[in-house]
């Protein structure tokens, strides 16, 4: 009679899918997990973020007026147009594309939109949307020509960035400008919402946010896929929270300069900009749209094998890209009171495409989601707002957000290599 001698367990070896049922255990194998991600390259938006507490110490240190609430509440409205351009150009990037005419193109929306307000005496939503569908006619066009004609993107936008200025001048005439001086949207950028209701969205936003971590928490941890443990997740919860209702609170402050007159509450620009950045992250991370995306933009020959309609796709970013175009040139008209033949014109799109890269939007395609563009994009506002207060010559503004762009091109072609010889992408 043969006895079993007691053996250790046999254990088979991991199969390729066995990492999507591990799971971090405790705050600190979280915490290396994502250092380990950093240190191969997938930084994300990590170097725009500490980039952005750095200036935000420098420029408060160097000037006590740019921590204040009248200042912040400036800042934001600046941002605000930078950032839905970006967002914008986020989705063509996505692809390894570029659009030269993005800027230009909510500059002759904004125009249209004017001209129909003043001279047809249209309602500010009829001529709003009609401005927003003139910017998706000419992102429609640019994606025609690009897909179906192969012209490089940097040609097709580069004309349609010369052209769409002509369009302008015809538009309004040189040297001349429309009043944007509808009650709706020139309070987008200069009114704010009341106070009490701008705690109510706030906590709104706090309680969906806490609401839907959780249950995704809770849903990968019943199917026993890759999840980060509870801790990290209340961290990331209770850091939006901090920042939600610390803004809140900042922007609630009385913040006029005149003591007859009061200014709080949150100005509506901030609003607009969180639901778009909601809605443009829903799109590209939980529809099949936005893995399309990601796909092409990742291998688009690979994609095309797989059933996906490349061109389809390539067309569509480019509607949306100048569709989101069409609605920061409205956001800047309703800042600058204004739309002139040189609106969207100049620096705009270099300043759209710099927020973008420096969030952390990869310029070699399939690498990018819509809160890069809105941390750029804040970035970017925070160095012109911050070297303004410092009484700055303009050149300086210049070298530095050069600077600023060539320093995150550097740090993604640095990653991309990074991950390319770690095996990640």
């Amino acid at each position: 009679m043969t006895t079993m001698s007691s053996q250790p367990p046999v254990t088979l070896a991991d199969s390729e899918f066995a990492g999507d049922t591990r799971v971090d255990a405790t705050f600190g194998a979280a915490l290396r997990s994502y250092l380990q991600r950093v240190r191969g390259g997938d930084m994300g938006s990590l170097p725009a973020i500490l980039g952005l507490i750095v200036l935000f110490v420098v420029f408060g240190l160097a000037n006590d007026r740019f921590l204040s609430a009248l200042n912040l509440a400036n800042l934001i409205t600046q941002a605000g147009s930078i950032c839905v351009l970006a967002m914008g150009l986020v989705f063509v990037l996505l692809l390894g594309d570029i659009d030269l005419s993005a800027g230009v193109a909510g500059g002759v929306s904004a125009c249209a939109m004017g001209l129909i307000i003043v001279n047809q005496g249209w309602p500010w939503w009829a001529a709003v949307l009609t401005g927003i569908f003139c910017g998706a006619v000419i992102g429609l066009v640019i994606g025609l020509l690009r897909a179906k004609l192969g012209i490089p993107s940097f040609v097709v936008t580069l004309a349609f960035f010369l052209g769409l200025q002509g369009v302008t001048l015809k538009m309004i005439g040189e040297g001349g400008s429309v009043r944007v001086d509808d009650s709706v949207v020139r309070g987008l950028t200069i009114s704010n919402l009341p106070v009490t209701a701008g705690w109510v969205a706030a906590l709104l936003v706090v309680v969906a946010f806490a609401g839907f971590e959780l249950y995704q928490y809770r849903r990968k941890a019943a199917l026993r896929l890759a999840n980060s443990p509870l801790s990290v997740v209340l961290a990331r919860v209770g850091m939006v929270a901090a920042v939600i209702l610390g803004v809140t609170y900042i922007l609630s402050v009385n913040r006029s300069v005149n003591a007859a007159n009061e200014i709080r509450g949150i100005p509506y620009v901030l609003p607009l900009i969180l639901v778009l950045l909601v809605v443009m992250t829903v799109v590209l991370t939980r529809t099949s749209y936005g893995r399309h995306i990601y796909a092409v933009g990742g291998n688009a020959e690979a994609a095309r094998r797989a059933g996906i309609s490349v061109d389809r796709i390539r067309i569509s970013v480019f509607v949306v890209c100048s569709s989101l175009a069409a609605l920061s040139g409205i956001i800047a008209a309703s800042y600058a009171g204004k739309v002139s033949a040189a609106s969207g014109a100049g620096n705009t799109l270099l300043y759209a495409v710099g927020a973008a890269v420096i969030g952390g939007t990869s310029l070699f395609g399939g690498k990018g989601r819509a809160i890069d563009a809105v941390i750029g994009g804040v970035v970017v506002a925070t160095i012109a707002n911050g070297l303004g207060l410092l009484n700055q010559s303009s050149y300086i503004n210049f070298l530095v957000t050069g600077g600023v762009l060539l320093l995150a091109a550097s740090v993604d072609a640095i990653s991309r290599r990074r991950r390319s010889s770690t095996g990640l992408g």
